[in-house]
């Protein structure tokens, strides 16, 4: 994926999109959609996310967009992907705009690969950190959610610190597994290694900041500052507004 980062490339000035030392703002919306495709379908979709980054781009109102691999996140690598389910993953200016894409050709040919979608807005709370030299999801000022919430984790691993980060990943997600309050949980990634992150929604942030800082999640985010394992980073909650559709036959938020 190009990002667009205004930096000369031929020895001309460009304009700047983003000025790296000012926040950008925050969303108006973030959506999460998932597709579970059936599997004679597989080699479309992962044609589809080539050839959509183009428009996606381009769609009005769009402000960061990123069509995703997913897994079960059990190691976070190849071992654990799931080529039946994709992701997109998109910041809006405005509700209006993400509202207007469901009617887009881009949305429209995902939802008639799919034979499973769920879709579901979020507003930014907190966000820390960047995803390929960008705060997709701005600054916000942290404020109080009692309904259900979801988190965001993204990372690009530094290369000689790769080893360590991937002997540290099943024992967070055995801790994960069956945690109180969670709903769902998926990894997503941008490729298969080096790019990887995590979706996941819970009852309430109190059940997210009791598995965040306990066990084994509580030791890896030490070992991340002592170690070094991230050239780039990113962990961003949403208050969950509402969502439709189905993930493996069940409303998560049900």
């Amino acid at each position: 994926m190009s990002e667009r980062d205004g930096s000369p490339r031929d020895g001309h000035r460009h304009p700047v999109h983003h000025d790296r030392d000012r926040p950008e703002p925050v969303p108006g919306l973030v959506t999460l959609h998932l597709w579970r495709v059936p599997t004679r379908r597989v080699p479309v979709a992962a044609v589809r996310v080539a050839l959509d980054r183009l428009p996606l781009r381009a769609t009005p109102g769009v402000r960061f967009a990123k069509l995703l691999g997913t897994g079960d996140g059990r190691t976070l690598s190849l071992r654990d992907a799931d080529p039946g389910r994709w992701a997109l993953l998109a910041a809006w200016t405005e509700p209006a705009a993400a509202a207007a894409f469901e009617r887009s050709a881009t949305a429209r040919r995902w939802a008639r690969l799919a034979e499973e979608t769920w879709r579901v807005e979020l507003r930014p709370l907190a966000a820390q950190g960047r995803w390929a030299r960008r705060q997709p999801f701005g600054d916000p000022v942290p404020a109080r959610w009692d309904g259900p919430v979801a988190a965001v984790t993204r990372a690009r691993l530094a290369v000689r610190r790769a080893a360590a980060f991937w002997r540290s990943v099943p024992p967070v997600s055995a801790q994960l597994a069956g945690r109180p309050g969670l709903r769902l949980a998926l990894g997503i990634g941008e490729s298969p290694v080096g790019l990887q992150g995590t979706f996941s929604v819970w009852d309430a942030a109190s059940a997210l900041r009791a598995f965040a800082y306990a066990g084994p999640h509580a030791e890896a985010i030490r070992q991340t500052a002592a170690r070094r394992w991230y050239a780039e980073q990113l962990f961003a909650r949403f208050a969950v507004l509402r969502a439709a559709g189905t993930v493996d036959g069940r409303d998560p938020l049900g």
